[in-house]
């Protein structure tokens, strides 16, 4: 072993070298170290692969990619595992609630096996929405050079179905639409294998993010689960780990406040999940970057939706990848002066010099609109304020809903409540349906709504009926729903307070939401309101509710004083 300091070893160094740890090598070999691989910079690949879910299914051969790309460029790939769940599984059920807290345990796993195993620089593999702010929050964390890879999208299904359609199905059914024969085919072959979610839901949305912010290799977000594209990228990024441990290029040094406003540019551009709103938030405030949900409004001031994408649009993922990625995208935007050209990215170079060589769309293509001719003028994240929302609210308002609406509340507790009457009937065009005790510590955990979403979208009334909640929603959501609102009901916000037949008025042009009860009322019921007793007293959930922060500051559990 060398008696000269590698500083790209400065963190494995202290964990195999000298005779003081003989033990610790010995350990190494016994997984396959040999004694050159001692001196070398040690890469750990974070893989999310599990079974649970077809977004992670196949992530295990992209890690031994990944890993074979940093041996290949004269480091030691060590792959290592961290948690996944399935929000597609789990929607609807008390096991949601699990899902956001699924991206700080995600976090903190990455941290805590990279921090005691000393590895020097990373690669972390996610392919479903939570894990993938969750990698990027643990390298944020760790602040070693890294980069994190998109395990890619499916392939749509028969009849140019996704999850969504199958949600949306269960709805038409429960209207008497659809029959079980029907609804049976659409579930038997809408999800055709391995890979995320088929729409800019919130794993694409993430994935576009995360590329946008220069922590991805370019084309890493708009590739397909199975191609040998994807297996490329996976080798590309291990080897890349290696260039930027020469360079000492870390993530603080990438994400920074000018590639934030990039990422969020893309999201709006590309139409995306309002969980970008969360994760976003999150991410930036892991690596100490000040970002807020004013940002999303300013930014959404001039930068228009450009992306005929699903939920709200006709087209897939695989669709885009087929005519370039969000690429070409970016340099539209980039020559138009809505991104931050001089940003770094984990390439080693900036944003405008990834994009120098980038070609245009080819001509006739229909999913991205030209500059000229937007789908909508402003974003569809509109961050709404209100005596319902003093704190903000966030609402996808794509515009095909209308942008303002009107209606007296229909309040439930859960989101079971909820799901229950809207399947019976007793929820009515004109209703403004309230979700509340549904927020990151009421929840806990900030359950998704897309089930009540689909099942209103499937009875017809995706225009005549709102939403509002302190929970969020699946990026498969669509219609005029408002989520994340700020102070959550557990909390004593407003919207505990809501009774059912009070008047609401969602205004997404004027960004307002608003309880029609007069102050004087409002204090009375607030002098009557009781907290309720925590659902969970042990556990995760229970641990998450005590340290989570509002969902207005990214729900997070490490939220400095």
């Amino acid at each position: 072993m060398s008696d000269t300091p590698d500083p790209r070893r400065r963190h494995s160094a202290p964990v195999v070298d000298g005779v003081g740890k003989s033990a610790s090598r010995a350990m190494l070999r016994a997984v396959g170290f040999s004694d050159e691989d001692f001196t070398k910079p040690q890469v750990g690949i974070a893989s999310t692969w599990s079974m649970v879910t077809p977004c992670n299914s196949h992530i295990h051969e992209l890690a031994e990619r990944a890993r074979d790309g940093a041996d290949g460029a004269g480091g030691k790939g060590v792959v290592f595992n961290t948690i996944t769940i399935s929000d597609g599984i789990a929607n609807g059920t008390e096991g949601m609630k699990y899902s956001l807290v699924s991206r700080e345990v995600i976090a903190d796993s990455i941290e805590t096996v990279a921090g005691c195993e000393g590895f020097d620089g990373l690669v972390a593999i996610g392919g479903c929405d939570k894990n993938m702010p969750g990698c990027v929050m643990g390298l944020a964390r760790l602040n070693r050079p890294s980069v994190f890879v998109y395990g890619g999208t499916i392939q749509p299904g028969a009849g140019h179905t996704d999850i969504v359609s199958v949600f949306e199905a269960m709805g038409a059914h429960s209207r008497g639409d659809m029959d079980l024969i029907e609804l049976k085919q659409i579930e038997e072959t809408a999800i055709p294998g391995p890979g995320s979610c088929g729409g800019m839901y919130t794993a694409n949305t993430m994935a576009s993010a995360i590329e946008a912010l220069g922590m991805s290799l370019p084309g890493s977000s708009a590739q397909n689960a199975v191609s040998q594209a994807k297996r490329a990228d996976c080798e590309a990024a291990g080897a890349a780990v290696l260039e930027l441990l020469e360079r000492d290029i870390k993530p603080s040094d990438i994400m920074t406040r000018e590639s934030f406003e990039n990422a969020i540019t893309v999201v709006i551009a590309l139409g995306g999940s309002t969980n970008a709103v969360l994760h976003l938030i999150a991410m930036a405030s892991t690596v100490g970057v000040p970002l807020s949900l004013a940002d999303f409004t300013e930014i959404g001031r001039r930068v228009p939706v450009l992306a005929d994408l699903r939920p709200s649009g006709r087209y897939m993922m695989s669709e885009l990848v087929e005519i370039g990625g969000i690429q070409p995208l970016m340099k539209t935007l980039l020559d138009a002066g809505m991104l931050h050209g001089d940003c770094l990215t984990v390439t080693g170079r900036t944003l405008a010099e990834n994009l120098a060589a980038v070609e245009p769309y080819p001509e006739g293509q229909r999913i991205i609109a030209p500059l000229a001719t937007p789908i909508k003028r402003e974003s569809h994240l509109r961050i709404l304020y209100g005596n319902l929302a003093p704190e903000g609210a966030v609402a996808k308002i794509t515009g095909k809903e209308g942008t303002r609406f009107s209606g007296t509340a229909r309040v439930f507790g859960s989101e079971e409540e909820a799901q229950a009457r809207i399947n019976d009937g007793t929820v009515m065009a004109g209703d403004v349906v309230v979700i509340r005790y549904e927020g990151p510590k009421g929840g806990p955990g900030m359950r998704e709504m897309l089930t009540p979403t689909s099942a209103i979208m499937g009875r017809g009334l995706g225009d005549a009926v709102a939403l509002i909640t302190d929970g969020r929603f699946s990026g498969g959501s669509h219609g005029f729903v408002v989520g994340h609102v700020s102070p959550e009901a557990f909390d004593g916000g407003p919207l505990a307070l809501v009774h059912d037949g009070d008047a609401i008025t969602i205004d997404a042009e004027a960004d307002t939401i608003e309880l029609h009860v007069d102050d004087a009322e409002l204090a009375r019921r607030r002098d009557a309101w009781r907290q309720p007793a925590p659902r969970y007293t042990r556990g995760v959930l229970a641990k998450y509710a005590r340290t989570v922060s509002s969902a207005s500051t990214g729900a997070v559990t490490d939220l400095a004083d």
